[in-house]
């Protein structure tokens, strides 16, 4: 089958009717009817029945459908690519952020570094780790930031910078001047629960088990800043990424070193075939800087 016979097909099998995927595919129903026509003379079996005036799919029509939608599938992203593509030739630096960094790091990185090009544009996206790497694949995005993203297949991992999780606490009569604190600090402590689906949950669940500690949970979250929130507003003590805990965002709290300490890092995720605009290069060097001197104050 040709491709303009998949994608009448497609139509008319989703739709119901030659009518319905004219529409569709804003062309005449006449012609709908002739390049079906056409692709059940190659294939040598029909494709529908008319029944009381609506078409039937056959038994082959719905046995056909199901490669047929994955090439539609397969044609619909390759239309995104493209489109995608022309974006990047116009100049545009497309990033994306798992969101600890949307709030506050990418927000303060853009502009910054349009203090120094004023001319760059820029589009922005907060997205969990394998939505990022959706986006890469899909030619929708130049850069990903996240905390130890795992190996992919096409992708480039770059470490840009090593962090710590801290514990976050509202004040400090919490627990007083200690310079830092071990899970067995906070295991009888209100604790504010981080999900464990994302690297960084998973780390530090793990960590938990390890040392054979059951926080006494009073609030589960999947996001960082609002842990952060609920550690400053008093409903508990938390433990949290660095980058996270030195944002200005989600209120004021005390941060303790972990110890022992646990790490993550910083990666930066591009496609590994395809080369950054020179825009997109200086962009990725001056948002390492930035995450740096946050990590170092």
């Amino acid at each position: 089958m040709r491709l303009r016979q998949i994608e009448v097909f497609h139509a008319v099998y989703s739709s119901g009717s030659m009518t319905n995927a004219a529409a569709l595919l804003n062309v005449s129903q006449p012609s709908v009817s002739k390049v079906l026509a056409h692709a059940e003379q190659q294939l040598g079996y029909r494709l529908f029945d008319r029944v009381k005036g609506k078409l039937i799919p056959t038994p082959e029509a719905h046995q056909l459908y199901k490669h047929v939608r994955e090439v539609y599938d397969d044609v619909d992203r390759l239309r995104h690519v493209a489109a995608n593509l022309k974006a990047t030739s116009a100049g545009r630096i497309r990033v994306a952020g798992t969101p600890a960094f949307g709030l506050e790091v990418l927000p303060r990185a853009i502009s910054t570094f349009r203090d120094e090009h004023p001319d760059a544009i820029f589009e922005v996206e907060t997205l969990h780790h394998d939505e990022i790497y959706g986006a890469l694949h899909e030619s929708r995005i130049d850069i990903g930031l996240a905390f130890d993203a795992p190996e992919q297949p096409g992708i480039r991992r770059k470490k840009i910078a090593r962090g710590d999780f801290l514990v976050l606490a509202p004040d400090r009569r919490t627990f007083g001047r200690k310079p830092s604190l071990s899970v067995n600090d906070i295991k009888d402590r209100p604790f504010i629960g981080l999900n464990s689906r994302g690297p960084l949950g998973k780390a530090l669940s793990d960590y938990l088990e390890a040392a054979g500690v059951e926080p006494n949970i009073v609030a589960w979250t999947e996001t960082y800043h609002i842990a952060k929130a609920l550690a400053a507003s008093g409903a508990g003590v938390t433990i949290a990424d660095e980058i996270t805990a030195r944002s200005i965002t989600g209120g004021d709290v005390v941060m303790y070193p972990l110890k022992p300490p646990v790490r993550f890092d910083i990666t930066m995720l591009q496609l590994a075939e395809t080369p950054l605009s020179l825009a997109a290069k200086r962009f990725t060097r001056h948002l390492g800087r930035l995450i740096k001197e946050l990590l170092n104050d």
